[in-house]
């Protein structure tokens, strides 16, 4: 899984190393890259291993063909996504779109959320931290735990 919270910073080509753990997650996946799209919840970069976007790609498709919301789905999602190689050292290089999304200029906080990750500007996600943290405390309840039966 993609966990904790790791900083780093553009080099002077414009690339930024993932960190060591994200990138043996996706490697064990059988990855060497990760798709990355502008979060259209926040001012951040989501990045979610192949079969993660392939899954989102299949919601996608079993709506409604007709409908608007599948063409808005699709568009905000999947045409704003690239796919992104790691090269010999595990950098990637990220795209001056998906950097002025999130605003990122040279820092940026790669934030595991287990199954994909996010990528921030560290002022912003420190905003978006305390006020996550407040609403998890509102919001608790709604985490439950699955039960298992036959005591398994």
């Amino acid at each position: 899984m993609f966990l904790s919270t790791y900083e780093n910073n553009l080099d002077k080509k414009g690339r930024v190393s993932v960190p060591a753990s994200f990138r043996s997650y996706l490697s064990n996946l059988g990855y060497n890259g990760v798709i990355c799209y502008p979060s259209f919840n926040n001012y951040c970069i989501e990045a979610w291993p192949q079969d993660r976007i392939e899954k989102i790609s299949n919601t996608i498709d079993a709506l409604n063909p007709f409908e608007e919301k599948k063409d808005y789905f699709a568009t905000s999602i999947l045409s704003e996504s690239i796919n992104l190689q790691f090269d010999s050292e595990g950098r990637i290089s990220l795209t001056k779109k998906l950097l002025k999304h999130a605003k990122i200029k040279n820092s940026m906080l790669f934030v595991g959320q287990g199954k994909t990750f996010q990528i921030w500007e560290p002022i912003a996600f420190e905003k978006f931290r305390a006020k996550s943290s407040k609403k998890s405390n509102l919001y608790r309840s709604s985490l439950k735990w699955e039960q298992k039966l036959n005591n398994q």
